[in-house]
């Protein structure tokens, strides 16, 4: 009967401790080493048990679509919520940005200057006048200095500028009070409104406001 050999360095009846530092000495092995699953494969294995677990059931049992069922409901309700929570709030962000004096306003103060301009040189004085008004307020909203919300009136943006440069109020309440007689009253406008309205955005334009930020009128 022949034995097979073994290794000098490894005594024939090792105690214990030996034993073990054997054992790990050749588990350390390359060739167990390269056996071992590295984490992609774990990570593949538990997404594989995942999708495993949402198979349909074979027999009459439900207990397999239950997974499947609260996904479903899960992706329904996130779709939901945003239909109905999500979009009108973009929706209602947006008007109130285009919103001016109860009008849908889209343009500019530049835009609103060019035309109140192009308004006088023409002699339309109503349509200067209230593209001025308009490009004043717009200006200082585009300035942070005030909000003009929906809702907010001539008078409470002319308010909110009082505020912001106080010795201007009075020009602010006068600009307000014939921006309301010729867009409400049916007054016309004149050339003398539309200098003044002009003056008024002119002299703000050049001035630091005395607020830091926007006061919010309803």
């Amino acid at each position: 009967m022949h034995r097979l050999p073994v290794p000098a360095d490894i005594p024939v009846d090792p105690s214990a401790p030996d034993a073990r530092e054997l054992l790990l000495r050749e588990l350390s092995g390359p060739e167990y080493t390269a056996a071992q699953p590295t984490l992609l494969d774990r990570i593949g294995q538990a997404i594989s048990e995942w999708f495993q677990s949402l198979t349909l059931p074979s027999g009459d049992g439900l207990g397999g679509l239950i997974p499947v069922v609260l996904l479903v409901l899960l992706v329904i309700g996130i779709v939901a919520a945003f239909i109905v929570w999500g979009v009108p709030r973009l929706n209602r962000r947006s008007r109130a940005a285009d919103s001016l004096f109860g009008a849908d306003e889209r343009r500019t103060a530049a835009q609103l200057r060019k035309d109140a301009a192009d308004a006088a040189a023409r002699g339309d004085a109503t349509a200067a006048v209230l593209d001025a008004f308009r490009a004043l307020a717009r200006g200082l909203q585009e300035r942070t200095v005030v909000a003009v919300l929906p809702g907010t009136t001539a008078h409470d943006f002319a308010s909110q500028g009082a505020v912001a440069f106080p010795d201007l109020a009075a020009d602010f309440g006068r600009t307000a009070d014939g921006f309301d007689a010729t867009r409400y009253a049916s007054v016309p406008g004149t050339m003398e409104l539309y200098r003044s309205i002009s003056e008024l955005d002119a002299a703000v334009a050049r001035r630091s406001a005395v607020l830091t930020e926007a006061v919010e009128t309803p």
